[in-house]
C-alpha cells in the first residue's frame, strides 16, 4: 500500500511540475506540448495509487448520523458490510478497466498529443483497484475476526 501511495505521490509531483511548466510557458506564448495528456494520465495514478492507503487510515468519507443511535454490534456489521461492498466495487472497477485495456491494446489507442499507450495506465488503474479491494477485504476480515476497525484505532467495535 505504501508503495502504491509513493507511486501516486511521484505522479502528483510530476503533475504539479507539468502544470507549472505549462502555465509559465503559456505566459511566454509557448505552452508545454502534451501537458493535457500527461496531466490526465498522471491523475489516474494519483487517485488510484493512494486509494488503498486512504482506506487503511480511514480517509474515506463516512456518514455516521445514526451510528450513535445503533447498538455496537449493528455498527460493527454495518462497517464490515461496507468494507466488503467497497472491495466488491473495486473488483468490478478492475474487471471493467481490464476489459477496456484489452480494447485499447487491440485498437492501439493512445493519448491525443504525445501518443502514450492508454493500456499502460488502464493496467495500472486495474492493479491499484485490486490492491484497494484486497485492503478492504482484509479490513473487513479483521473487523469480523478481531472486532476492531483499523480506521478507528481508539474505539473498539463491540
Amino acid at each position: 500500500m505504501r508503495l502504491s501511495a509513493a507511486i501516486g505521490s511521484v505522479a502528483l509531483v510530476l503533475e504539479v511540475i507539468t502544470i507549472l511548466v505549462d502555465v509559465i510557458g503559456r505566459a511566454f506564448g509557448h505552452p508545454l506540448f502534451g501537458s493535457r495528456d500527461i496531466i490526465t494520465m498522471a491523475m489516474v495514478i494519483v487517485v488510484f495509487g493512494g486509494m488503498a492507503l486512504c482506506d487503511r487510515v480511514g480517509g474515506h468519507i463516512s456518514v455516521d448520523l445514526l451510528e450513535r443511535h445503533y447498538p455496537g454490534w449493528l455498527n460493527r456489521w454495518v462497517n464490515i458490510l461496507s468494507a466488503v461492498l467497497g472491495a466488491v466495487v473495486f473488483v468490478f472497477i478492475a474487471y471493467a478497466v481490464l476489459d477496456s485495456a484489452k480494447i485499447s491494446r487491440m485498437l492501439n489507442l493512445n493519448t491525443n498529443l504525445i501518443h502514450l499507450p492508454k493500456a499502460w495506465f488502464q493496467y495500472a488503474l486495474a492493479g491499484f483497484s485490486l490492491l484497494t479491494a484486497a485492503a478492504m477485504a482484509l479490513r473487513a476480515a479483521e473487523m469480523a475476526l478481531h472486532g476492531r476497525d483499523v480506521t478507528r484505532p481508539m474505539e473498539p467495535l463491540s
